[in-house]
């Protein structure tokens, strides 16, 4: 959709992403490898007792998800920025589900404007385990033709 198509409030619903054992435990291992999320006997002397996956990783399972519903699609120009908070600890076996919502608009110039959309991330409890707010760059609406020829 177009800039111009986009209205507040909008939203999408994202489909379940499962949060595998293994797949949280390489993606720690490789981009935040610290023993909350890889050693096991070290998490079961955490408040948590047990691993928990890393924050990032479980957005992103629901961001690949949000893509299949995706709002933008090839009017999207580029992200601007993201924020994530976590609430609540996500652990293997857990089922993530998300809404994404438009939550601003501002229109910069008669080529595009700035989108704020927020995913709440929810567990198979229902309870908001992650917000993220990320703004993107997005194409208005092409202009008329100025010489009034198609």
């Amino acid at each position: 959709m177009y800039f111009d198509e986009l209205k507040t409030g909008m939203t999408r619903d994202i489909e379940p992403a499962v949060i595998e054992k293994d797949k949280m435990i390489a993606f720690a291992r490789e981009y935040d490898n610290i023993p909350l999320h890889t050693d096991e006997e070290y998490a079961k002397t955490t408040p948590f007792g047990q691993l928990i996956a890393p924050g990032v990783m479980s957005f992103l399972s629901v961001w690949a998800n949000y893509l299949k519903v995706d709002f933008y699609c090839d009017e999207l120009i580029a992200g601007r920025s993201t924020r994530m908070e976590w609430f609540k600890p996500v652990f293997a076996g857990d089922v993530l589900t998300g809404k994404a919502t438009i939550t601003d608009l501002v229109k910069r110039n008669e080529r595009n404007g700035l989108v704020e959309m927020t995913i709440d991330v929810y567990n198979q409890n229902g309870d908001l385990v992650i917000r993220d707010v990320t703004e993107s760059v997005v194409k208005c609406l092409p202009a008329p033709s100025r010489t009034g020829k198609a």
